[in-house]
């Protein structure tokens, strides 16, 4: 039995991003925010300033967790809802599921 290689940057893991009522999955790769997973798919979810400042790419935690580089847009009780800036958002984990469906 032979181990496949692991292509340059990813991880091993997958990054799903629901938006628009679909869904898509890419390998996760290091350091790479969850928006930038989400453009990699193919999608189109929405932002703006990309520095963690307007709150437009915010999208909620499905499964696993993520850490905001900067957040200077969401409050305790969103963060505490399981809501993050996708465009600061890192997986902290293997597999990853973010909605900007949700309300």
């Amino acid at each position: 039995m032979t181990a496949e290689a692991t292509p340059a940057g990813e991880t091993g893991g997958k990054v799903t991003i629901v938006f628009d009522r679909e869904q898509a999955s890419v390998p996760r790769r290091q350091g790479e925010t969850l928006l930038e997973s989400a453009r990699r798919a193919g999608m189109t979810p929405p932002f703006s300033c990309e520095a963690g400042n307007c709150g437009t790419c915010m999208a909620k935690l499905l499964e696993g967790t993520a850490t905001m580089r900067v957040n200077d847009a969401l409050d305790d009780d969103e963060v505490a809802d399981g809501y993050v800036l996708t465009c600061q958002a890192v997986p902290d984990c293997d597999s990853i599921t973010v909605s900007y469906d949700e309300d």
